[in-house]
């Protein structure tokens, strides 16, 4: 089996992803594609479908569903829990937050790159790799679907564990000393196996090795440093290596799948597949839409009984003069529902749109809504954005145990609990913040000694009363201060009332 081999899963799934990468690209790479999404029409030759395909617009639901999904979900900050900075695994991991692949991308943002990714094609991966040259730090480099060409599983010491991942890269070399500027693209795999014990008879006792290859696409006698070849190419082993920690090899490898619902190899269908499939349903209507109007909708004059040799214009300044008796001159007109039923099959399909999660495509009520009538109605969308949401924070954590395991003593990185470290991003969707009764019951709850001061403060700040960076000490430390500089309300005593059983009668 050669080294590009795909997984079946892999092949099944590429023309939908590519398929999405097209419709979230936009209108031109719709129309780059072609006949892929627009059929030519009987008899149309090159020119007649290049008129028919520019006529044509692509309106873009499904990025702008997936632009506003990203945005619902990000509406607060992740939240990352990690350990003190004053130990050493906790400043490594504060490094890592702040900079998550040594490419000054934080893990905020890396972590929106992710959620992209998975909002519009549904999968995407993580290698967790450390820096041993420069730095000696833990780093995680993305990969999206299209990259992730083959992967394995076995079951190893009880458990599932990944043996074999392949990714496909692109390595960026000068072609020579003297041209350091024009780089030359070589594609590049890199191979990541799980190799098993030596011994046959210590299988279920030893550690399995982690291992790394890299696989370029080169000539015949072409190295990786070598000059460009014109000869033929094939795949070649240009360097192999097994990283140590703790001058041990690594027992599992180090790479985290992420999906819509779950983190596991297994391919995930597309969140917005159906509204891709509308979406470019919407398209070829349109196309036909214009098509029509083209040649319908646009005045064509017509005469009978004037010579046929003479030239005649059209506009104000010009008049028709016909010797011939019963010459007559107008213009077609087009009569009939043809292209109302275009029109009504468009207005299906943006409906259609709305009802599979682009609410916000719908156009606006003119009375009002209560926010629970709001709530209800976009439900839908929140059920699919909190299950998103719930896989990349659980897909996420996974990549800090492997960043703290790195830098740590653990055995395996499963051994390092959600008291250790945690990401969690925003599952909470709501645009109506707090109500006062909610308020009230909060503090009326810490009062009474049900939950605690923080508790009450992670509280308010999920529900938008308190500003997301501020933290429980930069709130307890407002309000000393307020205490300090704030004057003394004067309080007026309440005013008793006596009551006598017997009343006398006033003289």
């Amino acid at each position: 089996m050669p080294v590009d081999s795909t997984h079946s899963d892999y092949d099944a799934n590429l023309p939908a992803w590519l398929r999405a990468r097209d419709v979230f690209a936009g209108e031109d790479a719709v129309k780059a594609a072609a006949e892929k999404y627009l059929p030519r029409l009987d008899c149309q030759d090159d020119k007649e479908y290049l008129a028919y395909k520019n006529r044509a617009s692509f309106f873009n639901a499904s990025a702008r569903t997936a632009d506003g999904f990203v945005g619902l979900i990000f509406r607060r900050d992740p939240n990352f829990k990690l350990p003190d900075k004053t130990s050493g695994v906790g400043d490594a991991l504060t490094e890592f937050v702040e900079d998550a692949d040594m490419l000054g991308t934080s893990l905020t943002a890396f972590s929106k790159k992710l959620v992209t990714e998975i909002i519009n094609v549904g999968r995407a991966g993580t290698l967790v790799d450390w820096n041993a040259e420069a730095e000696q730090r833990a780093y995680a480099v993305a990969y999206s679907a299209e990259d992730i060409i083959n992967w394995h599983t076995e079951r190893v010491n009880g458990r599932n564990v990944l043996t074999l991942v392949v990714l496909k890269e692109i390595s960026k070399m000068p072609v020579s000393e003297t041209d350091p500027f024009v780089p030359d693209e070589i594609q590049q795999l890199r191979v990541l196996k799980l190799i098993p014990p030596q011994s046959k008879a210590d299988n279920a006792k030893a550690d399995w090795s982690y291992q790394v290859e890299i696989w370029q696409f080169l000539a015949d006698g072409q190295n990786a440093s070598g000059p460009r070849n014109r000869g033929k190419k094939k795949w070649k082993l240009v360097e192999s290596l097994t990283p140590l920690r703790l001058g041990k090899p690594l027992p599992l490898i180090p790479f985290i799948f992420h999906g819509p619902r779950h983190s596991l190899p297994e391919v995930d269908k597309i969140p917005l597949a159906d509204i891709i499939v509308v979406n470019l349903d919407h398209y070829r209507l349109t196309a036909d839409y214009k098509h029509g109007m083209h040649f319908t909708a646009l005045p064509t004059a017509w005469v009978s009984g004037f010579d046929k040799n003479s030239s005649l214009r059209i506009g104000s300044s010009t008049a028709w003069v016909a010797e011939a008796p019963g010459a007559t001159a107008g213009y077609l007109e087009f009569h009939g529902q043809g292209l109302t039923t275009f029109e009504r099959a468009m207005d299906r399909d943006e409906q259609l749109m709305a009802v599979l999660g682009t609410r916000m495509l719908e156009s606006r009520k003119r009375v009002g809504e209560t926010a629970a009538a709001i709530e209800l109605r976009q439900s839908g969308e929140n059920s699919i954005l909190n299950t998103v949401s719930l896989s990349i924070s659980a897909s996420l954590t996974q990549v800090l145990r492997w960043v703290y395991w790195w830098n740590s003593t653990e055995p395996i990185p499963d051994a390092i609990g959600p008291d250790l470290v945690l990401a969690s991003l925003n599952a909470d969707f709501s645009i109506t913040g707090m109500s006062f009764q909610e308020i009230t019951a909060l503090v009326a709850a810490w009062q009474a000694g049900a939950i605690s001061q923080d508790t009450m403060f992670d509280l308010f700040r999920a529900g938008e009363v308190i500003a997301p960076g501020r933290t429980n000490e930069e709130e307890l430390k407002l309000l000393a201060s307020e205490k300090a500089t704030k004057p003394p309300v004067a309080v007026k005593p309440p005013v008793s009332v006596a009551t006598n059983a017997n009343p006398q009668p006033i003289t």
